[in-house]
């Protein structure tokens, strides 16, 4: 490393990526030069999303880029790094951005704002051309090295601590425990997923509302209004909130810092938020719902001997759990000794200014040459994207991209019947095909967007 200070540019684009990447800004060092932006997308947090996600990390509120702004802000500012706070598809799209405009390449740092149990192959992929990865435990880290392996994605990833959890003492706000009278249930957009479940949910929160009038409970809401959040979410609670019969009046729908709320909380309730892992580092009781099972599409397999899984039953009483210390060092809480993050980012740094760094290859997403490209920054951009370009890759994409699929799931059909009579995969069939061989060799290009 040179004395010159170390610049770190952070583009985020949803409101938990925002808030993610405030908070790991927050706990770089004091002598980096830090800026956070934000991206335009449809999914654009609203100015008051904005200032909640960034509130208590040091961090000036974002400025608002088009990606042709962006470009121009990287042109002018030469970050030594570009930190990758977004989802997978518009990671592409901003990556390949910051390329066009960088003499010498950044180093490109990237990660998953919470709980990245179980790993999966769609989160790696999109991040396959990153230098470095930024996971949070000890689990997460064993877990993604084996999918590189398993997969032959090569990639490096730095240990650090969730950078918005507070520990109890730090967490000065904290009301003291005969004052707290909130049960907060912390909202997700994906799980569960199914109406009836999510009005189950509701239900059971009224319960226990009815029984405990002395206690406030909150369905601490991510989103309102038009506000936009990382994930679509159908069946909103708040309109389900809306339709329960019989509503009792300490039964209330808020939005707003979760840390707040969890300072005034006796329990915080989840299916499988990160906010969890929130309340137990400041020393409040939880509970993960087990009622709906737990497996990957439910994203709670990483509650599994945590002591921390309870039913509904428990949810109406207001009984609330804390993990098992053996659990803890694993899961999220390792000592701030193991965090290596930022030295092997420094490292990275310090080995790119002696000599330029190869970029990686990109895994997945890589056929259709040009057109490919200006598809994913029509999916990644919508409306904001008014090229000729990027409405002609959609008229040509999507059609091509139901070939791919069709394709990709008949394979995978094929395999499973073969696998079962104990034959041999028959992949090279399907690879040597005439249709997959014009799509796998196609490369169409497009004149120049306007």
């Amino acid at each position: 490393m040179t004395d010159r200070r170390l610049r770190i540019l952070c583009v985020a684009d949803t409101d938990s990526y925002v808030k993610w990447g405030a908070a790991t800004l927050g706990r770089t060092p004091e002598a980096w030069d830090r800026l956070l932006v934000v991206i335009e997308t449809p999914f654009l947090p609203t100015e008051a999303q904005r200032e909640a996600a960034v509130e208590g990390f040091g961090v000036d509120s974002p400025e608002v880029l088009s990606l042709e702004a962006l470009k121009a802000r990287v042109a002018k500012l030469k970050p030594d790094v570009v930190f990758l706070s977004m989802r997978g598809p518009v990671i592409r799209v901003v990556l390949r951005a910051v390329l066009e405009v960088s003499k010498r390449r950044p180093i490109l740092l990237s990660g998953l704002p919470g709980i990245s149990i179980p790993a999966t192959k769609k989160a790696l992929s999109f991040r396959s051309q990153v230098d470095l990865m930024i996971l949070h435990s000890k689990r997460e880290i064993r877990e993604f090295t084996e999918l590189t392996e398993r997969l032959g994605i090569p990639n490096e990833f730095g240990l650090a601590t969730l950078p918005f959890l507070q520990s109890k003492e730090a967490h000065v706000s904290l009301a003291p425990e005969r004052e707290r009278d909130e049960v907060v249930f912390a909202v997700q957009a994906k799980v569960p997923r199914v109406r009836s479940d999510r009005m189950a949910v509701v239900e059971w929160l009224a319960e226990c509302a009815r029984r405990h009038p002395d206690l406030k409970v909150v369905l601490k809401l991510r989103a309102v209004g038009d506000e936009k959040q990382t994930h679509a979410e159908h069946h909103p609670y708040h309109e389900l909130l809306a339709e329960l019969q019989d509503r009792p009046t300490n039964l209330v729908a808020e939005s707003g810092s979760m840390g707040a709320h969890l300072a005034n909380a006796v329990g915080l309730v989840t299916v499988s938020s990160t906010a969890l892992i929130e309340a137990v580092a400041i020393g409040v009781p939880g509970l993960a719902l087990s009622d709906f099972g737990v497996s990957r599409r439910l994203i709670n397999p990483v509650f599994e001997d945590s002591n921390l899984f309870g039913s509904a039953g428990e949810l109406v009483a207001a009984h609330f759990r804390t993990p098992e210390p053996e659990w803890l060092d694993d899961n999220y809480f390792q000592s701030d000794d193991a965090n290596d993050w930022i030295e092997r980012l420094e490292n990275l740094v310090a080995a790119n200014a002696l000599e330029p760094l190869p970029l990686k290859r990109q895994r997945y997403g890589r056929l259709g040459g040009r057109l490919r490209h200006v598809w994913d920054r029509k999916r990644a951009l919508g409306s904001l994207d008014r090229s000729f370009a990027g409405y002609a890759a959609l008229v040509v994409g999507y059609p091509v991209r139901t070939m791919f699929r069709v394709a990709r799931k008949t394979r995978g059909v094929v395999r499973r019947a073969v696998r079962r009579r104990g034959g041999q995969d028959p992949s090279e069939l399907l690879e040597t095909s005439p249709q997959t061989r014009s799509l796998s060799s196609s490369s169409i290009d497009l004149p120049h967007a306007p």
